[in-house]
């Protein structure tokens, strides 16, 4: 239950979100169709309005689901890694809401997994190893 409970999921807020982007006319309630609104001034300030509540919403998610996780198993400290971790506004909400201390690399190391995959995979080419495509996942894989 514990597993369920901490678990993120977005996939409801990005059908929310688009279906919001759809009523207020910067995206195309079909494929094909023109949004309803222009490009202009008016378009920007709606998607940096539609932008900002997103991110808001993920960031409280983000910071909810942490700090209860560091909570429940008593943690002394938590580390924000990956690419989301060089979100401005998770590292300020983090750093404000923990009780305990939250590490976080500078920006320039919160790099994407998929940066991070795709670097491995050149090292195992440059050293002539290939596999065929039905190559099986492997979490614990060796980079360099």
């Amino acid at each position: 239950m514990l597993k369920d409970e901490l678990a993120f999921s977005f996939s409801g807020l990005k059908t929310a979100l688009l279906r919001r982007a759809q009523a207020v006319g910067v995206y195309p309630r079909q494929e094909g169709e023109t949004p309803a609104l222009a490009p202009g001034i008016l378009r920007q300030q709606v998607v940096a309005n539609l932008s900002a509540g997103f991110q808001e919403a993920i960031v409280e998610a983000l910071v909810e689901k942490t700090l209860e996780a560091a909570r429940l198993t008593q943690a002394r400290g938590i580390l924000l890694g990956g690419g989301v971790a060089a979100n401005a506004l998770l590292r300020q909400r983090m750093a404000e809401r923990s009780p305990v201390p939250v590490l976080v690399p500078r920006p320039s190391l919160c790099t994407d997994n998929g940066a991070m995959i795709a670097s491995a995979a050149f090292y195992r080419l440059v050293r002539g190893e290939h596999h065929p495509p039905s190559l099986d996942a492997d979490p614990s894989l060796r980079v360099g």
